[in-house]
Order: structure tokens, then sequence, then C-alpha cells
């Protein structure tokens, strides 16, 4: 339900956008998915383009791109950096769901592979966010 919620945010966005500028029709689209947020791309996509149909916007399904970003994790004790997805694997199925609804617990459930500190920084992957809308007036 995550995905729906947020599918809900990304529309009602990108509508404030058209009515702000007086876009006449979107183009393109391009929505920033951090790897650390765990969204299922698939519901993700389901849910933008149902929600989409809902509102009356110049906007083709099409137009909405979707790129997912790596997240990467910088350790403030040993400077040691690693990404999400090798820690992904060792991780506990309950562990991951937990990240993906509460992103800010990561420190709960994830460790410095070198040196086990919970005392890191999220680099980039967290998060989404529209990073581009292109349109006409």
């Amino acid at each position: 339900m995550h995905e729906w919620a947020l599918a809900e945010s990304v529309i009602c966005t990108i509508s404030d956008e058209i009515n702000k500028n007086n876009l006449s029709r979107i183009s393109r689209v391009t929505l920033k998915i951090g790897e650390l947020q765990q969204i299922d791309i698939e519901i993700f996509r389901f849910a933008i383009d149902t929600v989409l149909e809902s509102y009356e916007l110049a906007v083709d399904k099409a137009s909405i791109v979707l790129e997912t970003e790596p997240c990467t994790l910088k350790c403030n004790t040993c400077e040691s950096e690693w990404s999400f997805k090798e820690h992904m694997r060792k991780m506990q199925e309950d562990d991951a769901e937990a990240i993906h609804f509460i992103p800010e617990i990561a420190h709960t459930y994830i460790r410095c592979p070198s040196c086990g500190s919970p005392d890191f920084n999220i680099r980039k992957g967290r998060g989404v966010w529209i990073e581009s809308i292109e349109g006409e007036v």
C-alpha cells in the first residue's frame, strides 16, 4: 500500500506543477526512486497509471519515467563505503520490510560491513522525488 500513497503524492505534485506553470501538456516526467525505499516498481507503476486515470491531466502514462538510484552508505567510524544492495542479501525479510516503510530506522538493522558500527550516513539512494517535469505552455 505504500506505493499507492507515493503514487497519489506524485500525481498531485504533477497536477500542482501543471497548474502553477500553466502547462498545456506534459511530455516527460522523470521520477527518481531511491533503492533504500525498496519500492516494488511494478506495483508503483500500476499505482501511478491508475491514479493518473482519476485525474484529468494532459499526461500520457508513457511519459512518466521511473529511474532507480542505487543506495550508497558511508561509515562515520571507519569511513568505509558500501552499497545497500550488497547488505540486502544478508538481511531478514522482516527487517527489509521495516526499512521499506520507515527508512529512518535503517540504522537499527544495518551495520558497517568493515567495523560493525551502526553510525553511517546515507550518501544517496533514499527517497522518492520528481527529478524533472518537461512540458509545453
